[in-house]
């Protein structure tokens, strides 16, 4: 592809170099070769960048001022480097030829396969099942019956889809992951301590340009639907409950866990290792740092905060909140017992 048709569908400011400029990858600099692209976000990094073999930078406007006139290769000036960087990644990634469907793989009565869908090796699609244009199931895969898969999709090895489970289109589910699992949801007898297994017939829908990442759970509603919406991305060994709402554009690290019955609000961004008890709220943009807690049947907003703070401990609250307390006990530990510190 040629920069120049990059910075026309991406924006930015071709300042050196010529927009006819062939680029067929991308990498960082100390790897990079003829035909690659780079980025840097800094004068530093821009210095040393601008020494490596590849044929065209992007990077912030007047990162490099002094350089740009002696410069070997192309330069872009973008506000923002590293998401330029990444679309045009994504452009310039050479999407794999679809190939088919497998010899091996079991394919149910009454499903419906869309143009250049690819089915790998051992997958077994159950009846019923609809999948989009484009998509790609690799192999090992299991889809269960009456699923729908939108188009562009791509579901990993091994992934596991329950029945009825919906996906939007362009959404990725890597290795190993499994949607609509029954939840952990049951009745306890009082008089006997026995559990009777409450009904799970809702739905796990996934909408479009979701991510999933390796190893992660989503169980599917009990009475009502589980939903991950728009743009969402989870790492791996991410627990999604029964229930639960994820909103538009969050972002959450691996091995947290969200219970039943919970929500978060768009732009949610949540660190490793964070619980997130039942029937709790998390409020729009709200940022949960790493192993914070929010219990039960409590809301979290960023209501009277500044943006972007973030909330720390459990129960979580203002990350500076909790340095002062943490700071007060320190102070308190330090005192000797009958008299001053």
């Amino acid at each position: 592809m040629k920069l120049g048709e990059l910075v026309e569908r991406l924006g930015g400011n071709l300042v050196h170099g010529s927009p006819d400029t062939e680029l067929a990858g991308f990498a960082a600099p100390d790897t990079a070769h003829g035909q690659d692209l780079v980025f840097a976000e800094n004068a530093e990094s821009a210095e040393q960048a601008l020494q490596c073999m590849a044929d065209a930078i992007v990077l912030k406007p007047g990162c490099a001022s002094s350089l740009v006139a002696t410069a070997r290769m192309a330069i872009v000036e973008a506000d923002n480097p590293r998401l330029w960087f990444a679309r045009a990644a994504q452009l310039l990634k050479v999407p794999e030829p679809p190939a088919g469907i497998h010899p091996s793989a079991i394919i149910g009565p009454d499903v419906k396969i869309g143009e250049d869908v690819t089915i790998g090796a051992c997958v077994v699609v159950d009846q019923g099942v609809r999948i989009g244009r484009g998509t790609r199931i690799e192999a090992g895969t299991i889809i269960g019956r009456n699923a729908e898969i939108g188009e562009d999709c791509h579901l990993q090895p091994r992934v596991v889809l329950y029945p009825g489970v919906i996906l939007g289109n362009r959404v990725i589910i890597q290795a190993g992951s499994v949607l609509g699992s029954d939840g952990f949801g049951y009745v306890r007898d009082h008089a006997t301590g026995a559990y009777t297994k409450f009904p799970h017939r809702g739905r796990v829908i996934i909408e479009d340009d979701v991510e999933i990442a390796a190893n992660c759970c989503i169980d599917r509603g009990a009475l009502k639907d589980s939903r991950i919406r728009r743009g969402t991305k989870l790492d791996n060994l991410v627990h999604v409950a029964h229930n639960t709402d994820i909103g538009e554009d969050c972002v959450i690290a691996g091995q947290v866990a969200v219970s039943g019955s919970s929500t978060l609000g768009r732009g949610v961004i949540i660190a490793g290792q964070v619980g997130v008890g039942d029937h709790a709220h998390v409020g729009p943009g709200v940022i949960l740092g790493g192993q914070a807690g929010v219990f039960s049947g409590k809301t979290v907003t960023n209501d009277g905060l500044k943006p972007g703070t973030i909330h720390f401990g459990t129960p979580a609250r203002p990350l500076m909140q909790v340095l002062r307390e943490m700071a007060m006990l320190s102070k308190l530990a330090k005192k000797k017992p009958g008299g001053k510190g």
